[in-house]
């Protein structure tokens, strides 16, 4: 391989490093030249992210491939790709190889344009960033017949049916690599791949995005793209996440507007450092099940800590783009693919402050509680008693958020293979209070219980250390998920519960009539201590009562057995079954609550038409 001289950050990278606290003697590990590791991608890889500037100086971003073999090193440093493409809409190929498909070998003058790359291998998450020069290219028109193209879906009309024979475009470029570097398999959602000859279809270039590219946007986990450093040096590399994590701030006829969150990453910064010199980006987003891609270029805000959250809540780097340009295309891809799996460093869908994310409630306050006491319940729900710092007026069925940053943030981390997740965790957490508040006319409460199900760091450390100490930051109180406001007068109140769902319920029953009341618990045989201490604490709620009792149990002793009959006893009518629409017919009411997970949620509006269904949004 040819040497490698060493290489300093650019003046961007250096800002965006001090304004994210960046220790400083962070070496650059760029290698200025094409690397063994990015000489063995080009050949291992079925993927290449391509970008480049155009003649108005604008980025833009494309990605092609499908099988191993379309790239290759050359010798020296240089890089050869060979590859069918759309030769009509890629932006891409018509900046780089613009013009008739006559075949005819284009040379570059110097310094040639600029070519940026990340060579990329989803099935096994890995990937290798490249920087360089064109040196020559050209496009031609190639006969493709189903013989051609081994282990395709074939040769395609746009509509999907089957071709004996069709005309494609072949591009080949030669590039003289000038940097090169392997990147982390962070925030890669891996993809089985197969290639496909292109028929694209321009579907749209309005900047203002039309229903089947809002559509793409909101089903993308994975996209690309480029910036550049002024006309020296240009960057592309990938953005990945759980499905929808780019989300849209406007629509409007002036250009719609984007915006992401920028995952704790390597702190290279090296796209971000780029738009401090040009702040424009150009994005590829590609749905690999259809062939539909979104080529967008536009101007860039980088947006940091309160600026970031106040966007997009939870995040303390964001980026948003206003789109000036904007193809969207039917079957422009040269590849079909399925999900493999998601990676396990994918944060939790994080939507916009306008969408109603509740994590936008959570302020900032001087209040702590104090844990005082700990009950098991169930074997892994508890219930904690707190006492307020300061004393809080809070309404029934409310939500407090703790923050327990200070206790187990330990600072930044590049990878975290044992808990991954934890890299973009801000330990804050709500649950919902499951005590009955003071009333109106009586002091404020100085205390408040939560009952949950162990299921995480947070819940974990509450579970696991002395309840005699701990101080906790309250981010405060909120929620308006009101049991029976809604209902008509003389109507049933019927709530459906799903597990510890069940306590939103309980800090609000004081106020009900329990002779309105109708509650449908659908909860796993392992938790029937939890029924059991409900029951206890709130009498006359099990005659109202049916519970769904799911799962298997190992234990089926003569003690579980005096538990079932206790609750039947009790008056609560008890299947060992799942929960079941026709269970609801019975309900005789235009207005349901409910707290449960999504999927039961889900079903309930399903079982529900023309029903109104009130329910608490955790929605973060």
């Amino acid at each position: 391989m040819p040497h490698a001289a060493p290489m300093d950050w650019n003046d961007g990278e250096k800002e965006m490093q001090r304004k994210m606290h960046v220790p400083s003697g962070y070496d650059n590990p760029t290698v200025s030249a094409l690397s063994q590791q990015l000489a063995m991608m080009l050949q291992r890889g079925h993927l290449l992210a391509i970008g480049t500037v155009d003649k108005q100086g604008r980025p833009w971003t494309s990605i092609w491939g499908g099988q191993p073999g379309f790239t290759a090193p050359l010798g020296g440093n240089l890089m050869g790709v060979r590859q069918m493409v759309d030769g009509q809409y890629d932006p891409v190929v018509e900046a780089l190889v613009g013009g008739n498909a006559d075949g005819e070998v284009k040379k570059e003058e110097q310094p040639g344009r600029m070519v940026a790359g990340l060579s990329l291998h989803l099935e096994t998450r890995k990937r290798v960033k490249l920087y360089g020069r064109l040196i020559a290219g050209c496009r031609s028109k190639v006969d493709v017949a189903d013989e051609d193209v081994q282990g395709t879906e074939g040769v395609r009309e746009p509509d999907g049916t089957k071709k004996e024979k069709m005309t494609a475009e072949m591009v080949q470029l030669v590039v003289q690599i000038e940097q090169s570097l392997g990147n982390c398999p962070k925030y890669f959602n891996k993809k089985d791949l197969r290639p496909i000859v292109p028929s694209p279809k321009l579907i749209s270039e309005s900047i203002k995005l039309g229903p089947e590219a809002l559509a793409l946007l909101n089903r993308l986990d994975m996209f690309f793209i480029s910036s550049a450093a002024g006309d020296k040096d240009m960057d592309t590399n990938h953005r990945g996440g759980p499905p929808g994590f780019v989300r849209i701030m406007s629509n409007e006829e002036d250009g719609a507007v984007i915006v992401y969150p920028e995952y704790s990453g390597n702190r290279l910064y090296q796209t971000l450092g780029n738009l401090k010199f040009k702040p424009q980006a150009g994005m590829c987003f590609p749905d690999y099940e259809t062939g539909e891609v979104l080529y967008v270029t536009g101007k860039t805000e980088v947006l940091f800590g309160e600026t970031a959250a106040a966007v997009l809540p939870q995040s303390n780097l964001a980026l948003k783009l206003k789109i000036t340009a904007a193809r969207f295309v039917q079957n422009g891809l040269s590849f079909r693919g399925s999900l493999g799996e998601y990676s396990p460093y994918n944060p939790n869908l994080r939507l916009l402050t306008s969408e109603g994310n509740m994590a936008s409630k959570l302020q900032q306050t001087s209040n702590h509680a104090r844990l005082v006491s700990r009950q098991r319940v169930s074997p892994d729900i508890f219930r904690y008693r707190f006492a307020l710092e300061e004393p809080v007026r809070y309404q029934p069925g409310q939500w407090v958020a703790l923050d327990l940053h200070s206790e187990l943030d330990i600072g930044y981390r590049h990878m975290a293979n044992d808990d991954p997740r934890s890299l973009n965790d801000d330990y804050i957490r709500t649950f919902t209070v499951s005590s009955t508040p003071n009333k109106a006319d009586q002091p404020p409460d100085d205390h408040f219980e939560i009952t949950a199900r162990t299921v995480g760091k947070v819940t974990h450390f509450l579970t696991t250390r002395r309840a005699d100490g701990i101080s906790i930051p309250i981010r405060g109180f909120g929620g308006e998920f009101n049991v029976g406001e809604e209902t008509q007068k003389g109507e049933l109140i019927p709530f459906v519960a799903g597990g510890v769902g069940i306590t939103p319920l309980l800090g609000q029953l004081a106020g009900l009539d329990p002779k309105r009341m109708r509650l449908l618990w659908t909860l796993r045989l392992d938790d029937i201590d939890l029924v059991l201490d409900t029951f206890s604490r709130y009498p006359g709620l099990a005659a109202v009562t049916s519970i769904f009792f799911t799962g298997s149990r190992s234990d089926r002793s003569e003690e579980f057995r005096q538990k079932l009959e206790r609750l039947m006893k009790e008056g609560a009518k008890v299947e060992l079954r799942r929960l079941q629409k026709e269970d609801l017919d019975g309900v005789k009411s235009n207005t349901w609550h409910s707290c449960a997970g999504t999927g039961l949620q889900k079903q309930l509006l399903a079982w529900l038409p023309g029903k109104k269904v009130v329910y608490e949004s955790f929605n973060f």
